[in-house]
């Protein structure tokens, strides 16, 4: 790459190289005020000046390098998979926003790859959380103004980030608990639920509320079972007392535990188990008192379609401590794109 520095006033007529930034605090305005292709005339050498552009940079790319722009374009081309807008570039930089909402997912390991070439930079949110449309899942760039070809094509072997859309699986609430079905306690979990649910548009089949028996709690489960419900979410009962009935119930009815308790709290005696293609969760009362709980973690993950598996959770305890913040102040917090 060749590079041709000039003082700023001898600058009229010549064509801008890459974007020029402008930074104004007094407006909040931060971007590309003179974009690459530019020509500069006389008027804009004093705005040029009042930006700190007392010398411009223009550039002239051998045959084996890659602008910025086109570098951070080829990239983005290839990182965009479903439910994603590819948007820029601008100052180099190219962004992925959502299409729709849905979980964001992605191999981490490309994502490190990427990285591994400190001339790259590619940061995202956190992997499997849930997004809205429009929301900016990643951004990315290269550091200098120009790539060697060999950088892009070795960053193009990366997998595509997606957004998973949701599924609205038919859903059905097993409350358990003496005190509800005595009438003595009012059950305060049937509300949040619904309101959760909107998130993925899911259909609620209807709540049967069961006292603290075995017998009683997988019946309930199985007839939500046979009348089409694909997620079964049993709440109360899941911890060691003697009237806690709830994990043995789920046992009993279903084909396979695939885990039982996370490194999460709150809600670390949160069960999932299977039955054929449906799926029974048991759900720990921390749900009812804590706005985000593991309980989140999961239903996101079930309503994506990406069920997780025992091994996985044993994975959650690096950032499963959730503060309540509100917003939530550590972004790579598992709870965080809820804040």
């Amino acid at each position: 790459m060749k590079i041709q520095t000039l003082p700023v006033e001898k600058a009229a007529g010549r064509i801008v190289s890459h974007d020029l930034t402008l930074i104004d605090p007094e407006t909040g305005f931060k971007g590309a005020r003179f974009k690459r292709g530019h020509k500069i005339c006389e008027n804009d050498i004093p705005l040029l000046k009042r930006m700190g552009k007392n010398h411009i940079a223009l550039i002239e790319l051998d045959c084996d390098e890659v602008h910025e722009d086109d570098a951070a374009l080829q990239l983005g081309k290839r990182m965009k998979g479903k439910g994603l807008e590819l948007r820029g570039p601008e100052e180099g930089k190219c962004s992925l926003l959502a299409a729709r909402g849905g979980l964001l997912f992605f191999n981490e390991d490309d994502i490190d790859f990427i990285n591994e070439d400190p001339d790259w930079i590619f940061t995202t949110r956190p992997n499997k959380t849930p997004v809205t449309k429009g929301m900016t899942v990643s951004a990315f760039r290269i550091g200098p103004l120009a790539a060697r070809r060999d950088q892009v094509e070795r960053v193009l072997k990366a997998e595509p980030l997606s957004i998973l859309p949701w599924i609205p699986f038919k859903t059905a609430l097993v409350t358990t608990g003496q005190e509800i079905f005595d009438g003595t306690v009012r059950d305060a979990f049937l509300p949040k639920l619904l309101k959760k649910l909107e998130t993925y548009d899911a259909p609620f089949l209807g709540n049967t509320v069961c006292p603290d028996n075995q017998a009683a709690i997988a019946g309930a489960a199985s007839v939500w079972l046979d009348k089409g419900a694909r997620i079964v979410i049993c709440t109360g009962g899941m911890s060691v007392d003697a009237d806690d009935l709830t994990p043995s119930a789920i046992r009993s009815v279903c084909d396979e535990v695939i885990f039982r308790r996370v490194p999460v709290i709150p809600g670390a005696n949160l069960m999932l188990a299977r039955k054929a293609d449906s799926f029974l969760a048991g759900v720990p009362a921390s749900a009812v008192f804590a706005e985000r709980t593991s309980m989140d973690i999961l239903l996101d993950r079930l309503y994506a379609g990406i069920p997780p598996d025992g091994a996985e959770v044993r994975r959650w305890g690096k950032g499963g401590l959730c503060r309540n913040c509100d917003p939530c102040s550590y972004p790579g917090c598992v709870f965080s794109a809820r804040g």
